[in-house]
C-alpha cells in the first residue's frame, strides 16, 4: 500500500487545519506503516503559483508547514516528507500527460469553474491544467490510495481517467500507471470560527481572536476560548439540542474533536451547566493537547536550516521512487532520451 497527499502551504497555521487535515496524516502514518506501506506527503508549492501569490510568503509557508506536519507527529524518518518543487519529475510528467488529458474533461471540473469565475479569459493557464498536475503528483509514484475529501473526489476520478487511458493507449498491454483508490478519510472535524460559528475558522479573518494558532501559549489560547462567542443558554444533554445554536455547536464540536469523545458523550457530563463552566474545561483540554506541538513547532520554526534538511532528505527519497515511473512513460511515448 502506498499512500500520496498533498497539502498547500499556507501560513498561520491554526486549530482547524491541525483537526481538518494534519491530525488525519498522522494518523494514516501510524496506520500504513504498521502494515508495511509507504505514505508521501508533499507540500504542493507548484501548485501554489496557479494563483496570484508572494514569492517570498510561499517559501516561508512553505518551510512554516513542514515545521507544523513534523511537530504534529508527521515522521521525516517514516514519511516521505517533500515539496514538489524539488522534484521536477512532477512537472515532467504533468507535460506527458497533457497529451492524454481531453479539454472536456478539464472543463468539467467544478473547482476550475468555481475559481476561475466569470474571468476565466484572465485566469492562468496553471489553474485550469491544475487537476493535470494533481494525477501526476500520484501517477508518478503508483500509487496504490489516495485520501480525497469531497472536494477532490473528481480530481481523483480524472487522475484514473488519464491513467487508464493512457495504459490503453500507449501501455502496450501493460499497465504504465496504477489506477489509485480513494481513502474516504472519517470525517473530518469542522473548526468554525470563534467570533462567528457560521463562518470557518480561517487565517484570513482580521481578528486574531477568531482562531485559536498554533504558535498560541497556554494564556492566549485561555483567554480567546473565555471570550469565544457563545450564546446565553445552558448547554443542552443531547446533540439535538445543538440546533440553531452554531457557536454553542462549534465549541461542543472542537472539544469532542480534541478528546475523542462523540458530542453527545460531551453533552452528557456538561449538559444543564453554563458556559462558564464548559469554557474553562475547554480550554484546559486545549492548553494540554497542544502544548507539546506548540513548543516543538516553535522551536522548530526558527530552525531553517533544519526545514531545508528535511525537505531535502525527504526529496531524494521521493526522487528515487519517481525517475522509474518517468522512464517507463518516456519509452512508452516513444521519447529518445
Amino acid at each position: 500500500m502506498r499512500v500520496v497527499s498533498g497539502i498547500q502551504p499556507t501560513g498561520n497555521l491554526h486549530l482547524g487545519n491541525y483537526l481538518g487535515a494534519i491530525r488525519n496524516w498522522v494518523r494514516m502514518q501510524d496506520d500504513v506503516t504498521a502494515g508495511g506501506g509507504q505514505c508521501l506527503y508533499f507540500l504542493a508549492d507548484l501548485h501554489a503559483i496557479s494563483q496570484p501569490h508572494v514569492p517570498a510568503e510561499l517559501a516561508s509557508n512553505t518551510r512554516e508547514m513542514v515545521a507544523a506536519l513534523v511537530a504534529c507527529g508527521i515522521d521525516p524518518d517514516r514519511s516521505v516528507l517533500f515539496n514538489q518543487a524539488q522534484v521536477p519529475q512532477h512537472a515532467e510528467l504533468q507535460w506527458l500527460l497533457n497529451g492524454t488529458a481531453r479539454m472536456g474533461w478539464l472543463n468539467r471540473m467544478t473547482q476550475w469553474k468555481d475559481k476561475a469565475g466569470k474571468n476565466r479569459e484572465g485566469a492562468s493557464v496553471a489553474l485550469f491544467t491544475y487537476p493535470v498536475l494533481q494525477a501526476a503528483d500520484v501517477l508518478l509514484y503508483q500509487a496504490t490510495h489516495v485520501p480525497v475529501g469531497e472536494d477532490q473526489k473528481q480530481h481523483l476520478e480524472l487522475a484514473r481517467d488519464i491513467a487508464q487511458k493512457f495504459n490503453n493507449d500507449f501501455g502496450a498491454g501493460e499497465e504504465v500507471f496504477t489506477l489509485p483508490d480513494p481513502i474516504i478519510p472519517a470525517e473530518a472535524a469542522r473548526i468554525m470560527s470563534l467570533r462567528d460559528g457560521s463562518a470557518k475558522m480561517s487565517k484570513s479573518d482580521p481578528s486574531d481572536m477568531s482562531r485559536i494558532n498554533l504558535t498560541d501559549d497556554a494564556e492566549t489560547i485561555m483567554t480567546k476560548v473565555k471570550k469565544a462567542k457563545t450564546d446565553p443558554e445552558p448547554l443542552p444533554s443531547d446533540k439535538g439540542g445543538l440546533e440553531g445554536r452554531p457557536e454553542a455547536a462549534n465549541l461542543v464540536g472542537i472539544y469532542a474533536a480534541m478528546s475523542g469523545e462523540s458530542q453527545d458523550a460531551v453533552l452528557a457530563k456538561f449538559g444543564g451547566e453554563g458556559f462558564g463552566k464548559f469554557k474553562p474545561a475547554l480550554g484546559e483540554l486545549l492548553v494540554e493537547s497542544l502544548a507539546p506541538i506548540n513548543a516543538r513547532f516553535v522551536e522548530l520554526r526558527q530552525d531553517r536550516a533544519a526545514l531545508d534538511a528535511i525537505l531535502r532528505k525527504g526529496a531524494e527519497k521521493a526522487r528515487a521512487l519517481a525517475v522509474p515511473t518517468l522512464e517507463k512513460v518516456y519509452a512508452a511515448l516513444g521519447l529518445v532520451r
